[in-house]
């Protein structure tokens, strides 16, 4: 093999290297926001499931509220 053909093989491989190393990192970060997703939607769930139970169960209309000068 060639001193010009061995170096390029190597150039191949440590860019290799470097490629899935960032291709971890994607990997990872790609997880941790799948994660922080689910955890917000678990969130607003709660939060949607707090809200129903504090307003009132039958909403009147405003058309059948009392004036306030009455």
């Amino acid at each position: 093999m060639s001193d010009d053909l061995a170096g390029r093989i190597a150039e191949l491989e440590i860019k290799l290297s470097f490629s899935e190393d960032l291709l971890e990192e994607l990997n990872r970060t790609v997880a941790r926001q799948q994660q922080q997703i689910a955890d917000l939607e678990h969130r607003m769930r709660d939060l949607r499931l707090q809200l129903q139970r504090s307003l009132p169960a039958d909403p009147a209309s405003p058309a059948d509220e009392v004036p306030p000068h009455y």
